[in-house]
């Protein structure tokens, strides 16, 4: 296995690492002061939408698409340490057209819209000239089963209309947004659970979509993004809106979440690392009973056990991203379920910890305290862990189930097979 970056993923990694010291972590105290104090909390902040075009006129832009007609023509591996130094500062992604949900969007665009689509709303997405959203999840249903969902699109002539009630709509409140991927039934009676789904485009602002109401994490909206909670009502969008077919939602949504989950997973690698660098940093300036904190026991203890899990969280990534990349998203679902597991918990047990070394600080440091809401938030968004680890464990399962017994060393199991077992006989 080779475990070296090729030359063109260190050339940019210098590269984007070097746009990161020049121009998002001076500006960061600034971004975040902004953010919170300005009269519109929803407005796009200026400072960052002149560092994009800083990023774009060098040429780091839309990094994480494959397709090299718009984007980099990176693979995931090549891609991963990219989106970890991206992953360092909330407002990194976004200085590179590379934040979420846009890139999955654009994803979904370039593989399944059609000409017309493509050119009102993936142009100016690639272009950082508007934002999009993704509405998936539900209120009234365990939207973690995405069969569950209950949005209605309904065929009516030449148009598709829309009902339903969707939240947790990240980027819907951004006023630079202007189209929504909705996920529906359109095909609810269809003994296929998994056909009954189907994707469409909703231009937004809609007069049918009502936006109730932005929802808060940890008690703040997340301003400029957000999150939102929308209500459909009577949508009515052209029929050539629907996405790839009726029936094929699903199927998108597979194809999206995979590498969405992963890029998740790459920046989470990169709050980790910045957070256990902040921690060692503040650890050796302080004295407490006589001597630095950093010498204290509890705390080497912690600093080893933050490396071990973030160097095994990124090996775990990048072997996602190379399967992925040679053998498919469907063949690497077991691994991206347990990097989707493995990569927000490590990073929100790394982030508390490094709370805890700031103390008071800690809790009133912007960057700790957003990079936890982000990182708690994650062990939720695109499936909680729980579903993953479910997912995992029934994958590992039937690849026992298929396993000869006599090829493994399962000794019980060869004995029974083999008759050598007597009834009552110890194994």
């Amino acid at each position: 296995m080779e475990f070296r970056y090729s030359a063109r993923t260190e050339a940019l990694r210098t590269r984007v690492a070097d746009f990161m010291a020049a121009h998002i972590y001076p500006n960061e105290q600034s971004l975040f002061h902004t953010a919170h104090t300005q009269p519109d909390r929803w407005q796009p902040l200026q400072l960052l939408d002149e560092i994009k075009q800083k990023a774009r006129a060098e040429g780091l832009w839309n990094l994480f698409l494959p397709d090299s007609e718009h984007g980099a023509g990176l693979t995931n591996v090549e891609y991963a340490p990219l989106a970890e130094i991206m992953g360092r500062s909330p407002f990194g992604p976004e200085a590179f057209n590379c934040s979420a949900p846009d890139t999955g969007n654009m994803e979904v665009l370039t593989r399944y819209a059609g000409p017309e689509a493509k050119a009102r709303y993936l142009a100016p997405l690639l272009a950082g000239d508007i934002r999009s959203a993704f509405a998936m999840t539900e209120p009234g249903v365990a939207s973690s089963d995405a069969t569950n969902i209950e949005t209605e699109i309904r065929r009516d002539g030449d148009d598709y209309v829309i009902n339903g009630h969707k939240w947790w709509i990240s980027g819907a409140p951004d006023p630079r947004c202007r189209v929504l991927i909705v996920m529906g039934k359109s095909d609810p009676a269809n003994p296929d659970r998994h056909r009954q789904q189907s994707m469409i485009l909703v231009p937004f602002p809609h007069p049918g979509v009502t936006l109730k109401r932005p929802l808060p994490v940890f008690g703040d909206v997340d301003a400029p993004h957000g999150h939102a909670e929308l209500i459909f009502e009577n949508v009515r969008v052209p029929a050539a809106n629907i996405l790839l077919g009726e029936g094929r939602g699903f199927e998108i949504a597979q194809g999206r979440l995979g590498p969405g989950r992963i890029h998740h997973c790459m920046r989470s690698i990169g709050v980790a690392e910045r957070a256990l660098e902040r921690m060692i940093r503040r650890l050796d300036s302080r004295i407490a009973f006589g001597k630095p904190v950093a010498d204290q026991s509890v705390w080497r203890e912690r600093i080893a056990e933050s490396r071990i899990m973030i160097d095994q969280a990124r090996l775990l990534t990048l072997k996602a991203a190379h399967m992925m990349d040679t053998v498919g998203n469907k063949a690497a679902r077991a691994e991206i379920a347990m990097i989707k597991v493995v990569a927000p918990n490590i990073a929100c047990k790394i982030v508390d910890w490094t709370i805890q070394a700031f103390g008071g600080g800690g809790v009133a440091d912007t960057w700790l305290s957003t990079a936890y809401a982000h990182q708690r938030t994650l062990r939720l968004a695109d499936g909680p862990d729980e579903v993953h680890r479910d997912q995992i464990a029934r994958l590992e399962q039937r690849r026992h189930h298929n396993t000869d017994p006599a090829r493994t060393g399962g000794f019980a199991e060869v004995m029974i097979a083999d008759g050598i077992s007597a009834p009552g006989a110890p194994l």
